[in-house]
């Protein structure tokens, strides 16, 4: 297999090329032998129909991902930030990654603070990132913290992609089907309708509702759009609201099996965020409001929020998140352990692990689950149908014999 990479040679000069190797480590093994610090390493696409093609869509991509890492690699080398920003400025391969890192480039050359410049692109670098960068500048150890907020950009990536990958295959089944039963309805039952009605056949029951319902959706389609319109401009006014959207939140934890997911989701981001900025040297009513914004639920931001100001008060963090039946105890415990331990970071780094582990373990026997289901509810479905179709006719040839 091979993998096209970008590294660091000894003498401080940015090399690239390709080698095979059987897998990534392997091929970072393999550079780190021969002396190279790895920026960047990727497969090289082979045997892929359209690859240049679909690349063109990705072109003003700006992968954070990918800048901090390689940032984070120069810095780790030697290099000051405005040798490493000159280097990924020159090595762009996107115009917006291009133009962010001239920008950034040119700020610092100004004189500015490094954080001060990235809080310029809110899109890219969101608020908590700034924050861990200000901590960077002042303990000045900005190598180790891109690379463990590199870490954490990567962690939650995957696991928004182990989440999304087992949604996508209901989705598509379930959107397919709803295409599929429309285009009957509106293209075949009132056809089908017309025939019956010449024959003068007396329709059973499946049959009366299927053509009831082609009926409706053809003669009233604008009515039933209009409807989902307001019912969706209303939803979305109701939901802007404090209190709906507290409220929709409270549910979305409600719901069977995909609330859990979500919960267990949440606390994993949260956990994973507040020990990164707990060891970057961040205080802890500080890490506390601003890892509450991760967790995007009312529900638990509240919680966190309200822990922060008790924690400002001289209360434990262990004790306060423990008074909430939406933390589970293993947080709360491992919580009092890393701050009796003086290793809060390290706690909550451990834990985050756990409740990843915990949701791709769960969305594996989710989506192992949903296949037969989604296939049962296919098969009620079309059989609904082909006997609504189907009786009528059969009806008609039995009493002709």
């Amino acid at each position: 297999m091979k993998f096209n990479y970008k590294a660091i040679k000894p003498d401080q000069t940015i090399t690239k090329g390709i080698l095979e190797a059987s897998n990534i480590g392997e091929a970072k093994e393999y550079l780190k032998n021969g002396g190279l610090l790895t920026i960047s390493i990727e497969a090289e696409n082979q045997n892929i129909p359209f690859a240049d093609f679909f690349s063109k869509f990705t072109q003003g991509k700006f992968d954070t991902v990918l800048f901090t890492r390689q940032l984070s690699s120069m810095l780790a080398s030697g290099l000051t930030l405005v040798q490493s920003l000159s280097i990924l400025k020159e090595q762009s391969q996107t115009e917006t990654m291009k133009e962010v890192v001239t920008s950034l480039l040119a700020d610092v050359e100004e004189g500015k603070t490094f954080s001060e410049s990235l809080a310029k692109f809110p899109r890219h670098f969101s608020a908590i990132y700034v924050s861990l960068i200000k901590s960077a500048e002042v303990s000045g150890l900005m190598d180790k913290i891109l690379d463990r907020l590199a870490n954490n950009l990567e962690k939650d990536a995957a696991l928004k992609k182990t989440i999304f990958s087992a949604l996508l295959y209901p989705a598509v089944i379930i959107t397919l089907m709803v295409l599929v039963m429309a285009v009957v309805m509106i293209f075949v039952i009132p056809q089908l309708t017309a025939l019956y009605s010449n024959l003068n056949i007396s329709l059973p029951l499946t049959t009366q509702v299927v053509v009831a319902v082609s009926t409706f959706s053809i003669n009233y389609w604008p009515i039933v759009l209009g409807g989902i319109i307001l019912l969706i401009i209303a939803y979305n006014r109701w939901v802007a609201t404090e209190t709906g959207k507290l409220i929709r939140d409270e549910v979305v934890l409600k719901i069977p099996i995909f609330g859990e997911i979500i919960r267990l989701s949440i606390l994993a981001e949260f956990t994973r965020t507040l020990g990164l900025m707990s060891g970057s040297g961040t205080l802890v009513v500080q890490s506390l409001v601003e890892s509450a914004d991760v967790a995007g639920n009312l529900v638990y931001k509240n919680a966190i929020l309200d822990t922060s100001k008790k924690v400002e008060k001289g209360l434990s963090m262990g004790d306060v998140l423990s008074s909430y039946n939406i933390f589970p105890p293993i947080l709360t415990q491992m919580v009092k352990i890393g701050e009796k331990t003086g290793k809060l970071d390290e706690s909550l780094l451990k834990v985050s692990q756990y409740f990843e582990n915990d949701v791709e373990s769960k969305v594996k026997n989710l989506t192992t689950a949903m296949e037969p289901l989604i296939m049962i509810v296919l098969g009620i479905g079309v059989a609904f149908l082909i006997l609504s179709i189907i009786t009528p006719i059969y009806n008609l040839t039995s009493s002709i014999q």
